[in-house]
């Protein structure tokens, strides 16, 4: 069912979901945490119960926090310089990502999203008012410049890009960003940067955020997540950097939309932050891709390239059907063998079919074995 837009009503996400739940199967489909998050940040939200954290912070955050979120910026081994104009406290990714739209398009101005990518792109330029361009990435899943160069017009305003991706797990590298940075310095393009996995960058891979290019960062939004950082994704509370000029233009977006994100949680990630060690969190993450990718081998699904980086694995199934679309494919794994994934066609605009399937590893350690050993028995 679609809406005026020419998008569905529900994703396609959410129906996967759901089939898995219905058919009691091991649900690998989405990268929803299943497992807890530290014990010490639950201790500071029951902390910030007993204070007064319960009312309005202001528009640009809880200045503690803002102050907490330039500190760990800093202490990065790639580190983040900034000032505390240059950066907001928001409910989510997703409205960071809505509103940035908001503050630079005018009608029928394009921006360009390279596929495959997450759903919300092209939903929230529509609703903007702008025209969604879409380059798909080479079989290989790798940028191809001459190409992308080619989906620029006189009406793109900007581009989004993803990094750590999902679901490729491609990471961008400081190459990557200053070869953008050629194809549009002459233009009055800016960038929507989400680098909302920043923390999962696996085998000794560090993460180079778009904010360090001295001048990409004059035209960026920067999107992070503390809900992905914590795996503590109902909290719904995020971080968005942005020059100063395009950090007010923001919040005169931001304080008719939401105003503020959730106080009490605010606080409890700003004391949080300060004794957080993202080494910990990239570990526990790589060992659990680890612990995929060495069950994963025993079945018939072939892994082209392990994912660099974010909580997903793309991998092939046509050694195990040759006719079935991936959409056909994903449901009959999700009801038959009791394993549920998603399409790689879900993350495209038009596409109908691939040859890929996409699971998440940010699940439990037993819930990836059983699985897995499940598949191994019964593929």
């Amino acid at each position: 069912m679609q809406n005026i837009y020419g998008f569905t009503h529900y994703s396609f996400f959410t129906e996967m979901s759901d089939l898995a739940t219905k058919n009691d199967s091991f649900d690998l489909s989405l990268g929803l945490p299943d497992f807890d998050i530290d014990g010490k940040l639950r201790t500071f939200l029951k902390e910030a119960a007993d204070h007064n954290t319960h009312n309005y912070e202001p528009l640009a955050g809880n200045p503690l926090l803002i102050e907490s979120v330039i500190r760990f910026n800093c202490r990065r081994k790639n580190s983040i310089s900034l000032k505390n104009n240059e950066v907001s406290i928001v409910p989510c990714a997703t409205f960071a990502l809505y509103t940035s739209l908001k503050c630079i398009l005018n009608q029928g101005d394009e921006v360009i999203v390279i596929q495959p990518s997450y759903y919300t792109y092209g939903p929230s330029i529509v609703l903007n008012g702008g025209i969604p361009v879409y380059y798909d990435v080479d079989n290989d899943f790798e940028i191809n410049w001459e190409k992308l160069q080619y989906c620029i017009s006189e009406k793109t305003k900007a581009i989004i890009v993803n990094s750590p991706q999902n679901p490729t797990g491609k990471i961008w590298s400081k190459k990557d960003w200053n070869q953008l940075y050629e194809l549009i310095k002459n233009r009055e393009i800016y960038l929507i940067s989400e680098e909302i996995y920043d923390m999962y960058c696996y085998d000794g891979v560090e993460h180079y955020s778009s904010f360090l290019h001295p001048e990409l960062k004059k035209r960026t939004f920067c999107i992070f997540s503390f809900g992905k950082m914590f795996n503590s994704t109902g909290w719904k509370v995020s971080y968005l950097l942005a020059p100063e000029d395009l950090t007010a233009k923001f919040r005169c977006h931001q304080q008719y939309i939401s105003y503020s994100a959730n106080a009490p949680c605010q606080y409890a990630i700003a004391k949080y932050l300060e004794i957080f060690d993202p080494s910990q969190s990239q570990r526990l993450m790589q060992n659990k891709r680890d612990i995929f990718h060495e069950l994963i081998r025993e079945t018939p699904f072939q892994v082209e390239k392990k994912c660099d980086g974010a909580v997903f694995q793309i991998v092939n199934f046509r050694k195990i059907s040759k006719t079935m679309t991936d959409v056909e494919f994903s449901k009959w794994l999700t009801v038959e063998k009791k394993v549920a994934c998603l399409p790689l066609s879900a993350f495209y605009n038009s596409r109908q079919n691939s040859d890929y399937v996409r699971f998440s590893f940010a699940k439990k350690d037993e819930l990836i074995i059983d699985a897995l050993e499940y598949l191994i028995k019964n593929l």
